[in-house]
């Protein structure tokens, strides 16, 4: 078994599309005709997104993010934190702890998304 995708439910996919484009720099793999699923090539595993009102038609009424209070983050490796960092917040992400030098040898820094979401951006282990 592996693991294949994540979905996180969104209120504009293709607005998310294009701000994971912008601010990581990961690539369309593809977008529903509906514009209510979409998903991005990060690698071996796929980061997806779905409206929310594809969901809510399909019975799973789905929750959204509380301001402060992630449930979960997405993390992106760099070998160049800063850089990262900096490029994500001129697309619009929102700082939340600059990059910082984990007594583990990991960098690690976080932003939230435009749907609030915390991206973790960090140095490999």
């Amino acid at each position: 078994m592996q693991l294949a995708y994540t979905i996180l439910y969104v209120e504009n996919v293709m607005k998310t599309l294009e701000f994971y484009q912008v601010a990581f720099g990961f690539e369309q793999k593809m977008l529903h005709e509906s514009g209510d699923y979409g998903e991005l090539d990060t690698g071996a595993t796929t980061l997806s997104f779905s409206s929310h009102t594809l969901m809510e038609q399909i019975g799973k009424n789905p929750g959204r993010p509380t301001d402060g209070k992630p449930c979960f983050e997405i993390a992106f490796t760099t070998d160049d934190v800063p850089v990262a960092l900096s490029t994500a917040v001129r697309a619009g992400a929102t700082l939340v702890q600059e990059a910082q030098d984990m007594p583990w040898g990991q960098t690690t820094a976080y932003v939230t998304d435009l749907n609030g979401f915390l991206v973790e951006l960090c140095s490999p282990i």
